[in-house]
């Protein structure tokens, strides 16, 4: 499942973050000064964006991937709108995930803590804003070891236009994933055999992961003090990688999962022959996703794609790699590494988070987008696919 990509990803991501800004500077620069670490680019909303870390454990089941662990612990990271930003901008991810990660990719020679000093937007621990059952829920699932971190770009971009957003790091499934203690997980599960069985196993896990934080952010004892802002009616997951295929899984488990988006991802487990009738999109790289293209991923979307009963659209993005659509590509094109797409990576950002916010608030606000409806003049990397002729337009 893509493991190839990630470590591909992972290497560019770490000597991309050896460089210096080049001449001219950059926003994050011109408010910083010359040595300015790296940056994600600002969320385009309205509103200031507040964050903060949850440590869950359920104890209602074991931990899937560690023997003898007798209880599911997880970190969660929240965005949210906030109106009173204390000018303490959220760590990208903690030292010891930075070298846990450098050593994963076999990288050296760079500072053990360089993947912790991106620049972020959203204020840690700030005041969570807005009315009581007023926001809706998006839950984000990152591909196969890669961190919750490698989502902020887009759970940013989606607080500043309010909603909430909750990305799960998947215990011992992430490379590394750091308790408040200190306590430091690693990939366990990477050193099982990955056949059919383990990516089965996995996004059964996933799922089990989603429903227990929305059993925690919804229910009456909630561990965080702005839940109550959630609108519990309206709840959507997106993922990438095996966590856009998580959230296929997801949606068949928990059916307070409205709306569902797989990001360049192969399916897992196949939709049943009763279908899925919530909305879905599949968004994915045309050199990967094209239906009609032969064997492979794309093979899962078409065998899904059947079953999907109700409001669905299939959307490639011409000259993307798997790394475009997250933060390590956007880190990239800022210091000119070249990630092998033909698409600016902060093109590709920008596609992310509009077709990701056009297919959430027409189904978890009842808004109409009609970027959804058609090809756009404004985005023509973004073909709409019709797999039953196998036409993309």
């Amino acid at each position: 499942m893509n493991t190839a990509l990630f470590r591909r990803g992972l290497t560019v991501a770490t000597a991309l973050l050896t460089l210096a800004v080049g001449p001219g500077g950059s926003p994050a620069a011109e408010a910083d000064g010359p040595d300015s670490a790296p940056y994600l680019p600002g969320p385009t909303g309205p509103r200031t964006v507040g964050t903060t870390s949850l440590h869950l454990t359920d104890d209602s089941r074991p931990d899937p991937w560690a023997s003898g662990v007798n209880a599911r612990e997880l970190m969660v990271s929240l965005w949210y709108p906030t109106a009173s930003p204390n000018g303490r901008r959220a760590q990208y991810m903690t030292p010891t995930e930075s070298e846990l990660l450098l050593k994963d990719g076999d990288i050296t020679g760079v500072p053990s803590d360089v993947l912790s000093t991106v620049r972020t937007n959203a204020f840690t621990d700030a005041r969570p804003a807005g009315r009581v059952r007023g926001l809706p829920l998006v839950v984000l699932s990152p591909g196969f070891t890669k961190p919750r971190a490698t989502l902020t770009t887009l759970a940013e971009d989606l607080a500043s236009h309010g909603y909430v957003v909750a990305a799960i790091d998947h215990t011992y499934e992430s490379v590394a994933t750091t308790f408040p203690d200190g306590r430091v997980a690693t990939c366990t599960s990477c050193e099982i055999p990955h056949d059919e069985a383990f990516w089965n196993r996995l996004v059964a896990s996933r799922a089990a992961d989603v429903s227990f934080v929305l059993d925690d952010l919804t229910g009456a004892h909630a561990r965080w003090n702005g839940a109550r802002l959630i609108d519990p009616s309206r709840i959507a997951m997106a993922g990438h990688s095996v966590g856009g295929a998580s959230a296929v899984t997801s949606m068949l488990a928990d059916p307070r999962v409205r709306a569902g988006i797989d990001i360049d991802g192969t399916t897992q487990v196949p939709i049943p022959d009763s279908g899925l009738s919530r909305p879905f999109l599949f968004l994915g790289r045309q050199n990967q996703y094209t239906p009609g293209s032969g064997d492979g991923a794309v093979t899962t979307w078409e065998r899904d794609w059947r079953h999907l009963t109700g409001w669905k659209r299939w959307l490639v993005v011409e000259g993307a790699e798997h790394a475009s659509f997250t933060d390590v590509g956007l880190l990239a094109e800022q210091l000119g590494i070249d990630i092998g797409a033909d698409l600016p990576a902060d093109r590709a950002a920008e596609i992310v988070r509009r077709y990701t916010r056009a297919f959430l608030d027409l189904h978890l606000r009842h808004r109409p987008r009609p970027l959804l409806d058609k090809p756009s003049t404004r985005y023509p990397q973004v073909h709409f696919c019709t797999p039953e002729t196998s036409a993309c337009v």
